[in-house]
């Protein structure tokens, strides 16, 4: 980080004098820095992608003001080191996580410059705009250098998923014929009536087993066709409670569902189903042996939003980044499938699920928004 703070501080030419310029002019650009963050918030949310962006984001766009407010202090105030360019980098991780596109944020932050020049009009303060203007590149720099980034991760993990869909299309079927024969002769074996007990506990092993490998070609195949969505009116609660009547969970762990009405959303009440048995399947997994899941449902705008968090140990910070990628798991006996399905499916309905830090049991934390239906 420190390599990439010196490249970028002489790539904007930002140089000490600088610096000192910046906390002298602070007290005659500090009236402009409430309008030059409204401006920045009117431009974005005048874009229904931005928008929607910052409305499924971790935070609302009031909070986000309070945080470009203390990024403008920030600006004037330095120091501008390594902590500082670790800061910015930040900002820009938040910005691709929540799918605000590049170039909004670019327009957004030339609104911002606008206003702090034009509190500095005069030949007097030449100088002083130019080291607001080499500040403003330099802290545009590095969150150009984070989509970067993100643009690159993404290009990897695209070519990865799709190597790895041509391998399941493949694979997926080719195993449907042998397990479909093995099915066929264990039917033929089970209608002997054998009355040795111990072929008949070995048959049902048998099948039990390839129940579980068509289960797992079925999640590999979701993952990569495109199912259609019977969208329509759903009963969200009504899909809560199936999936919380369809996992097994030891008697030292409780699942405990929202108590009142739950909202209708908009969606195939099928693969919803399907996200919440993969959800709770491993909330209740992480809490064992003893242990709560508890799930939320709040309304937040035009959203649903239902929050599944566990008593557990957390998310592995190693995998953190991945954990939604197909073959990635903490999970001891798992491979890998229900949270890239989980995803799939939600984002197929235009929703989105991401991670955050456990409100109240100190474990992990899932947030799925769907679309309400009022």
């Amino acid at each position: 980080m420190q390599a990439l703070f010196l490249e970028l501080q002489r790539y904007v030419g930002f140089t000490p004098a600088d610096e000192e310029r910046l906390r002298a002019v602070k007290p005659l650009v500090l009236p402009t820095f409430v309008p030059a963050i409204e401006a920045f918030y009117a431009r974005i949310l005048e874009h229904d992608d931005a928008r929607a962006a910052l409305q499924r984001g971790e935070r609302h766009v009031g909070q986000l003001k309070t945080t470009l407010l203390q990024w403008m202090n920030e600006l004037f105030d330095g120091p501008w080191d390594e902590r500082y360019v670790e800061r910015r980098a930040r900002i820009g991780t938040v910005h691709v996580r929540i799918g605000l596109p590049q170039h909004y944020m670019v327009t957004a932050m030339n609104l911002v410059r606008r206003h702090l020049l034009d509190a500095l009009e005069g030949p007097n303060h030449t100088d002083d705009r130019t080291a607001v203007n080499r500040v403003l590149d330099l802290d545009l720099a590095i969150m150009l250098h984070t989509y970067r980034l993100d643009l690159e991760a993404r290009q990897v993990r695209a070519e990865r998923l799709a190597t790895f869909g041509q391998l399941v299309g493949s694979i997926g079927h080719e195993l449907r014929n042998p397990l479909g024969v093995i099915e066929t002769s264990l039917y033929v074996l089970k209608g002997r009536n054998d009355p040795d007990p111990k072929v008949t506990k070995h048959l049902d092993r048998i099948g039990g087993q390839v129940t579980i490998a068509n289960d797992i070609i079925t999640q590999l195949l979701d993952l990569i066709r495109e199912r259609p969505l019977g969208t329509q009116r759903v009963a969200l609660g009504a899909v809560l409670a199936e999936a919380e009547g369809v996992i097994s969970r030891p008697e030292g762990v409780s699942l405990e569902l929202p108590a009142g009405p739950v909202p209708d959303v908009l969606g195939d009440p099928t693969q919803l189903r399907q996200v919440f048995v993969n959800l709770f399947d491993n909330a209740v997994s992480a809490a064992s042996p003893v242990g709560r899941v508890v799930v939320t449902v709040t309304r937040e705008d035009a959203a649903v939003v239902i929050g599944v968090e566990d008593t557990g140990t957390g998310i592995d910070p190693s995998i953190a980044s991945r954990l939604f990628e197909p073959l990635v798991t903490t999970r001891a006996k798992g491979i890998g499938l229900g949270l890239a399905l989980v995803k799939r499916i939600v984002e197929r309905h235009g929703g989105t699920v991401e991670t955050a830090p456990g409100k109240t049991l100190g474990g992990a934390r899932f947030v799925v928004r769907l679309r309400e239906v009022t």
